[in-house]
């Protein structure tokens, strides 16, 4: 015979301090370890989403990103003769010679300033990124110092919106336009024509990369294989979303140091939760003989509270999923070992994130709730009654 759910609900609303209290204590032990996975996998989300499928990067051999790569328009021109690589109607390679250097920009939150990626491209290379898309203003002209701006970038630094003029190199940079790339690693960048910037910063001989479009899936290993055998050449070869892969490193100090905490909080959540169910057994001994006189057995008795911990649980899981939920979509950045810049993305907090948190909470009350159930089994009955 089983005992009722409603009997287990009416107890938790009898016992309403304690019943908020351990439950707030589960749902702040919730809310951190969510926030730590809606952190990562924002930025997960961010990178993968970047690079299109069939773009391949081209890097001096050995090293480790962009930044720290140089290759020539010499090299440029023998790439793009190799085949595999897909051509434009007018039979142009689909190719784009590339320079990434970084500027500092400064916000509210950091006055000193933060590494930002700027990004040299042709027309070309803005056109590989289809993903990316002007919202605001318009694209920059060839041989001006104009440049498109990400979102991310014009949302967290007031002086980088649109109309507004940058600094760097040998002049003023105005702000023409502003590019959504949706999750991808582009709103973090700064884009300029490569001409110009190139010879701002006297790099026309010595460039960052070269991203080529392969015809397609099946050729694009063989082609990274035969750039990357090329011992004249001297490049290592990859595909764009393997190189943006390489960067969810970034988020693993947090990950790892979230984690901590969150386990740590559920420690004590889980002792709150066992005290919690204790000191109910220990008010309650003799509703546990009176329902062992009218028949309820022992496995009965330690399903029921072990049910009422996993109910209070619950109740801490959806409060923990509640108050992490405004974090969706909410930009933050985090330094990138890779690229030695900011990377901007937004927190993403799923229905997959919140059934975690949900089942987190659950395995909390089950811990703390087992041994206070046992007890309430094995309590004899006639000990239990001697309390009424």
């Amino acid at each position: 015979m089983t005992i009722p759910l409603s009997y287990n609900l009416r107890n938790l609303v009898a016992r309403k301090t304690t019943t908020i209290m351990t439950a707030l204590g589960i749902a702040l032990t919730v809310a951190v370890l969510l926030s730590v996975v809606a952190l990562v996998d924002g930025l997960r989300t961010s990178l993968a989403g970047s690079g299109h499928p069939l773009n391949v990067l081209v890097m001096r051999r050995g090293a480790p990103s962009e930044l720290g790569s140089i290759v020539t328009p010499t090299q440029f021109q023998m790439i793009k003769s190799h085949s595999g690589i897909a051509r434009m109607p007018t039979g142009e390679p689909i190719a784009s010679m590339e320079l990434v250097s970084i500027i500092i920009l400064e916000s509210p939150e950091i006055p000193s300033g933060i590494n930002i990626n700027l990004r040299g491209i042709s027309p070309m290379g803005f056109a590989m990124r289809d993903y990316v898309k002007i919202v605001e203003g318009r694209m920059f002209r060839p041989g001006h110092r104009e440049v498109v701006v990400g979102k991310s970038v014009a949302k967290r630094y007031p002086m980088a919106r649109l109309g507004k003029k940058l600094s760097f190199g040998k002049g003023e940079w105005e702000v023409v336009g502003v590019a959504d790339g949706g999750r991808s690693a582009s709103n973090s960048e700064l884009f300029a024509d490569i001409n110009q910037l190139a010879s701002d910063q006297n790099r026309e001989v010595a460039l960052s990369s070269i991203v080529l479009r392969a015809t397609d899936a099946s050729n694009m290993q063989a082609l990274i294989n035969r750039l990357t055998a090329d011992q004249g050449l001297n490049v290592d070869a990859k595909t764009e979303r393997s190189y943006y892969d390489s960067q969810t490193s970034s988020a693993a100090p947090v990950q790892y140091l979230g984690t901590f905490v969150a386990i740590i909080m559920a420690i004590g959540s889980c002792f709150a939760a066992m005290n919690t169910m204790y000191a109910a057994v220990a008010r309650r001994s003799a509703e546990i003989g009176t329902l062992r006189v009218l028949g309820f057995s022992r496995g009965g008795i330690l399903t029921s509270f072990l049910l009422e911990s996993l109910l209070l649980s619950l109740i801490g899981g959806v409060v923990g999923c509640l108050l992490v939920l405004p974090l969706n979509n909410v930009s933050t950045g985090v330094g990138s070992f890779v690229t030695f810049s900011e990377i901007s993305f937004e927190f993403s907090v799923t229905a997959q994130t919140m059934l975690v948190g949900i089942a987190f909470a659950m395995l909390l009350g089950a811990a703390g709730g087992l041994f206070p159930a046992a007890a309430a089994a094995r309590k004899q009955i006639l000990t239990a009654l001697k309390e009424i």
